[in-house]
């Protein structure tokens, strides 16, 4: 069982100020509401230019490296992501050139980012925003009268993970070398 203790609201924003409650399980967090709950990850809050403005508006909330602080364990639903900026062009496809004998064109400016809290919890069902929209395949395949457009709306919404990511399995003949605890080595 995990340690976190994750909101429970119907949006990021209530989430964050007063959520309805708190559950670590998503049997914990259904029973609380009442109703059926989806885990979800939404940012949230303002953006920031850099990372510094970012952990200094969330103090407390977040892991801060420059001071050390952590927030309590059953409180680590937050931390700070970094998106590229609304507004900003798309990088499109290069293609080779071969001019003055350099095989690629100059590489673009990396585009322009800024920091947002990013916070986990439980989403209760609302009129506006349902739980989970249908798979497109599963929509075609049940035959459930949907227009295309509505298909190809459902195809183009980025997948969204069903349930919290499992820790790491490590197996029979697997070892984490202890000066370096990121890494999964076989064991012979």
């Amino acid at each position: 069982m995990t340690a976190i203790l994750y909101p429970l609201a119907a949006n990021a924003e209530q989430a964050l100020l007063r959520p309805l409650g708190r559950a670590g399980r998503m049997s914990d967090a259904r029973r609380r509401a009442g109703v059926d709950v989806v885990f979800t990850t939404d940012a949230v809050g303002p953006a920031f230019a850099t990372r510094t403005a970012a952990l200094d508006a969330y103090a407390g909330r977040v892991d801060d490296e420059r001071t050390g602080s952590t927030p309590d364990p059953e409180e680590r639903f937050c931390r700070l992501i970094e998106q590229v900026a609304e507004g900003t062009p798309r990088a499109r496809s290069v293609e080779p050139t071969f001019v003055d004998g350099q095989r690629w064109p100059t590489p673009p400016r990396p585009p322009q980012t800024v920091w947002r809290l990013s916070i986990s919890y439980w989403r209760i069902a609302t009129a506006e925003r349902p739980l989970e929209a249908p798979q497109a395949r599963q929509a075609r395949k049940s035959k459930q009268g949907l227009t295309p457009e509505t298909l190809q709306a459902i195809a183009r919404t980025p997948l969204r993970p069903v349930k919290p990511q499992q820790p790491l399995d490590i197996g029979l003949f697997e070892i984490r070398p202890p000066e370096a605890p990121h890494i999964v080595m076989p064991d012979e």
